[in-house]
């Protein structure tokens, strides 16, 4: 049977293929273009499994809210540059809409779920996008909320993103939806750990007052007055890791707990960091380009 152009056009359209492998899967499947996709697909799912073992440490974090459930996943892949590429954004925020929908409780769990967008196995849709994109791509992490009042996000550059659940004091409104934002973003910048002081656990504690009891500065102070100092300082660092008692990134005079008063109470936050504790890859960025074109 003769391979038209416009067969290998379409099937590559349908599949991502390049032009010698759509052209290749359509002569072996006899024209069939179902079978030539699902040739195409299991061949890209195997090259999808030779990839698995490298370095995924760029990507995206993204986030999704629908009513009062939010989501927020971390996408990764090998290089900036296909993070950077839109097709990668949007599995990304795909990924991110599947856990909002569907509720899994584990990234394998998720793995085996249905993509509610395009109704395929997850696991089959990142597949297909490693085989389209030529890099590792994996979900390494995600955090779902349902909460009875409000969700919220920010997410900074695709490098930072933020999930928070507020309670407002009375109904909401734009007043408190905006303030929520803020916070988020606060959050993105701030850093903190912990909503309020009580959540600390002791050991943390402990731990900086025997580090802060050890320091040379205080050696030779007398006891009584090295731990009153060891306090002042132990309690000065926790204060930098609550999120209700850090000033306010975007008016430093008062502090989150001041901003939220009789508006909003925090109930939970999460903060992911792109990559955060990952290997990262060395190439310089002449060979990330000559890896792109090599495929």
């Amino acid at each position: 049977m003769e391979i038209k152009a416009s067969m290998v056009k379409e099937l590559r359209d349908k599949t991502g293929a390049g032009m010698m492998d759509a052209k290749k899967a359509l002569v072996e499947a006899q024209g069939d273009m179902e079978k030539a996709a699902e040739i195409l697909r299991q061949k890209g799912i195997a090259s999808a499994d030779k990839k698995m073992g490298r370095i995924a440490a760029e990507g995206v974090v993204a986030s999704f809210i629908e009513d009062k459930v939010g989501a927020m996943v971390e996408l990764n892949c090998e290089t900036d540059f296909v993070a950077k590429n839109e097709n990668f954004k949007d599995l990304a925020n795909m990924m991110a809409q599947a856990v909002a929908k569907l509720n899994p409780k584990s990234v394998d769990d998720l793995l085996e779920l249905d993509c509610p967008v395009c109704k395929k196995k997850i696991d089959e849709v990142i597949k297909e996008q490693i085989a389209k994109i030529g890099e590792k791509i994996t979900i390494r992490r995600f955090i779902r909320y349902e909460a009875p009042c409000c969700v919220s996000t920010y997410i900074h550059n695709g490098k930072i993103g933020v999930l928070l659940e507020t309670k407002c004091e009375g109904s909401c409104s734009d007043e408190t939806k905006t303030i929520a934002k803020d916070i988020c973003l606060h959050i993105a910048s701030s850093a903190p750990e912990f909503v309020s002081r009580d959540q600390i656990p002791q050991s943390v504690i402990d731990e900086e007052t025997r580090i802060e009891m050890g320091k040379e500065d205080l050696a030779n102070k007398p006891e009584a007055i090295r731990a009153k100092i060891v306090e002042g300082r132990v309690n000065k660092q926790m204060a930098h890791k609550v999120l209700l008692e850090q000033p306010f990134v975007k008016n430093p005079d008062e502090t989150i707990e001041q901003l939220i008063k009789g508006k909003l109470s925090v109930v939970r936050f999460e903060r992911f960091v792109l990559g955060e504790g990952l290997e990262k890859r060395q190439d310089n960025f002449a060979q990330e380009v000559m890896n792109q074109i090599k495929g």
